[in-house]
């Protein structure tokens, strides 16, 4: 006899559905899956037919085909453990087929008959949901988070003899608890009681601003000790609060990653990662032998810190730029083809020499310029490119830390660093730019178009363009950031003085205090 139950594939961060058909035949006892599984697959044989037994089902006893439709497309995990018993037990007169029309279902089975949670529900929920599934079967450890999906009726199972007793019987399924929106998790600003340090005064704290604004990539550059890591670490709490498409977006990804803490509440924050420089090329970028998320997905709507820029080799740094452009990474090999998003604001921190006292008034470099020469050029000069801010910073006075002591404050120096500012200057940018961008993604036309350029400030960027001999790209990102600064400033037209602000940030020939090495590309 032949059944079919439907369940979904997780296809980078999306799913697929899946449909699980079952035949029975005579012939030898034995198991036999098609349909291109891995490993976990193979393996179900054993747990579902444990499973079935200690569940007290009739196990297989003839010759068991389990197809997993479509044939062409790779499936892996143990998501498929719960849809072939159910098949299966259809398939063996266990349970009555019509019972499973129109049923998604997705879980591990234990050797007990329990069943397991399982990764990537969100997206399974939101496959099943677009197919007008009658209802989802998920385990009781997922139930809360595949309920964040909207028009979806949840069916949470604890084990799989309740789950057919239920079927059998046409039980009620207790209902979900409503699942916990963002705007009750995720106030409207960040604390306005909390104070910030005083590292985050002058021109260290306007850059971070202007990055938290308008997105934009920034490099912080200094001695050890100047505070790059602290100044980085400060920056989530100025960012605006998700909306809840981002912060389901940003769900999805945990999820497919296994990075679920709450299960009942979308992702509030905005993600902060900051991957050591000896992390691998799948940890970073995403993909592996098992598919999943990397470090630069796991940013997506938040910030990227890698601390130690120069550190990280060269070749994995030169694969982040189409990615920065972009906003995905498109991973391509010759099993699986995914497509992670990537919208997210890199922040990069390097000393100025390999000791990290170039410039430094009390401290003397020790480097020779062939050795900071070939240590600037583990960045490449079209990485650099990207990068829309580029800041030098200097070791904090003793007045400083002793504003970090709590025992000199004066906040009076910085009033627009605050972040009901921000907020409302990334509201001015969303609201204005098409498809809602940011001021970083804004293309060339556009620039021209909403930008709202005055005279005297298209010919002051005439000039500096001229002068230094900026690229295409380092033009153009130097109007980005000159509107971003406009509406930070509540100003609708972009001005002389926004623009020779943003000057102040591209100084690349001052990053390294070193005019003798080999310049980066401006």
């Amino acid at each position: 006899m032949l059944a079919r139950c439907l369940s979904a594939s997780l296809q980078g961060l999306d799913a697929r559905a899946v449909t699980v058909e079952v035949d029975l035949a005579p012939g030898l006892p034995g198991v036999q899956l098609v349909g291109l599984p891995d490993k976990a697959i193979q393996e179900s044989r054993e747990r579902v037919r444990s499973a079935l037994r200690n569940s007290g089902f009739r196990g297989p006893l003839v010759r068991v085909v389990v197809n997993l439709a479509p044939a062409d497309l790779r499936k892996e995990g143990p998501i498929f453990d719960l849809p072939i018993a159910l098949a299966l037990l259809a398939a063996s007169g266990q349970l009555d087929r019509p019972l499973l029309d129109g049923l998604w279902c997705a879980g591990e089975l234990g050797l007990d008959g329990s069943v397991r949670p399982i990764r990537g529900t969100i997206a399974i929920a939101a496959c099943a949901a677009d197919n007008n599934a009658a209802a989802l079967v998920i385990p009781e450890g997922n139930a809360a988070e595949a309920a964040l999906i909207p028009s979806l009726s949840v069916r949470p199972v604890s084990d799989l003899l309740t789950l057919v007793q239920q079927l059998r019987n046409r039980q009620t399924w207790r209902p979900l608890a409503s699942a916990t929106t963002l705007q009750a998790t995720n106030p409207a600003c960040p604390s306005p009681a909390r104070e910030d340090p005083p590292i985050l005064q002058g021109q260290a704290a306007r850059a971070l601003v202007i990055a938290a604004a308008g997105a934009h990539h920034l490099l912080l550059v200094g001695p050890p000790g100047c505070g790059k890591t602290r100044l980085t670490r400060q920056l989530p709490d100025l960012l605006p609060p998700l909306t809840e498409r981002e912060a389901l977006t940003i769900t999805r990804i945990r999820s497919i990653a296994g990075l679920i803490n709450n299960p009942t509440a979308l992702h509030s924050q905005r993600p902060f990662r900051a991957p050591h420089h000896s992390c691998s090329r799948a940890a970073l970028l995403g993909g592996g032998v098992q598919a999943k998320p990397g470090e630069l997905s796991l940013a997506h709507n938040g910030v990227l810190f890698l601390d130690e820029l120069a550190e990280f080799p060269r070749q994995l740094l030169d694969l982040l730029r189409q990615p920065l452009e972009d906003g995905v990474i498109r991973l391509r090999r010759c099993r699986v083809s995914n497509d992670y998003p990537c919208a997210i604001t890199l922040i990069g921190a390097t000393n100025p020499c390999p000791c990290g006292w170039l410039g430094d008034p009390e401290h003397d470099c020790h480097c020779s310029p062939s050795q900071r020469r070939r240590y600037w050029q583990r960045l490449s000069g079209t990485l650099l490119d990207r990068l829309d801010l580029k800041l030098r910073l200097d070791r904090p006075s003793i007045h400083t830390m002793q504003g970090c002591l709590g025992l000199a404050r004066d906040k009076s120096q910085d009033p627009w660093l605050n972040p009901e500012v921000i907020a409302a200057a990334r509201q001015r940018m969303l609201q204005r730019n098409p498809d809602q961008c940011t001021n970083r993604d804004l293309e060339a036309r556009e620039l021209g178009e909403v930008g709202a350029i005055e005279p005297g400030a298209m010919q002051l960027w005439e000039d500096v363009v001229r002068q230094r001999g900026l690229t295409t790209r380092s033009s153009l990102q130097l109007l980005r950031v000159s509107r971003t600064i406009a509406d930070l400033n509540d100003r609708a037209k972009v001005d002389d003085g926004a623009i020779a602000e943003a000057c102040c940030f591209r100084c690349d020939d001052l990053l390294r205090n070193d005019h003798s090495a080999a310049a980066p590309s401006r």
